[in-house]
């Protein structure tokens, strides 16, 4: 099973422009995409209750079907199952997707039922930074969290730093942290980079289900 690991950050939004003027973040150039996702689950929230995750996508002309798998996340790490592929909109192939077969029984026996909970619209800077011996991506989400199927609840910010082992031991997204967190070179102090276990899945779901933050538990995603 493919297992994503990430280390998740709250960024303070005083404190954006010293990150972004970090030597590690100036060093080359950021790739930059807007991601426009739509999660998915039962009206019963069957994933929500298993603490997985369907999310279809959009960047540019392209669709991506993701599934992950509850994880567990500790002090802003996370570890979990993730399968991702080309789809076309609304087409929840997870035959050809998920390699497990009871997982995939699963969610397919729940593909017809499958509605859309929440949204998350955010530009992502992302970078892919050596460090020792390590591969690690570091991408900066801003942006917010809606639902269309609760119109009058007001949208959640985001503004997040996520640290993605690509290569080496977890270890690395750590000290890469603390560098970052550092801050820059103009003396004016650390940056306020805080560990955070609440996946955008879990405001998501709070959002929708008019909950305060963290209620209950949801999909790590």
């Amino acid at each position: 099973m493919p297992q994503e690991t990430e280390l998740k950050l709250a960024v303070h939004p005083q404190d954006l422009p010293r990150l972004l003027a970090h030597p590690l973040l100036t060093s080359s150039p950021p790739k930059q995409q807007r991601l426009r996702n739509t999660y998915y689950d039962t009206a019963a929230l069957d994933l929500m209750q298993r603490r997985m995750a369907v999310r279809e996508r959009q960047i540019g002309g392209r669709t991506l079907l993701t599934v992950k798998t509850a994880g567990q996340s500790v002090g802003g790490l996370s570890r979990r199952g993730e399968w991702e592929a080309p789809t076309e909109p609304g087409q929840f192939d997870f035959a050809t997707l998920v390699d497990d077969a009871v997982l995939c029984a699963e969610l397919s026996a729940l593909a017809s039922q499958l509605l859309p909970v929440f949204q998350t619209d955010f530009v992502r800077r992302s970078w892919l930074l050596q460090h020792g011996a390590a591969v690690v991506e570091v991408a900066l989400d801003q942006g917010h969290i809606s639902s269309t199927a609760r119109p009058g609840a007001p949208a959640e910010a985001i503004l997040e730093l996520e640290l993605e082992l690509k290569e080496g031991e977890a270890e690395a997204l750590f000290e890469l942290a603390k560098a970052l967190a550092d801050g820059p070179p103009d003396s004016a102090g650390g940056l306020r980079l805080q560990p955070s276990d609440r996946s955008k899945a879990e405001r998501g779901y709070d959002l929708f289900c008019g909950r305060s933050p963290g209620a209950v538990d949801a999909p790590s995603v």
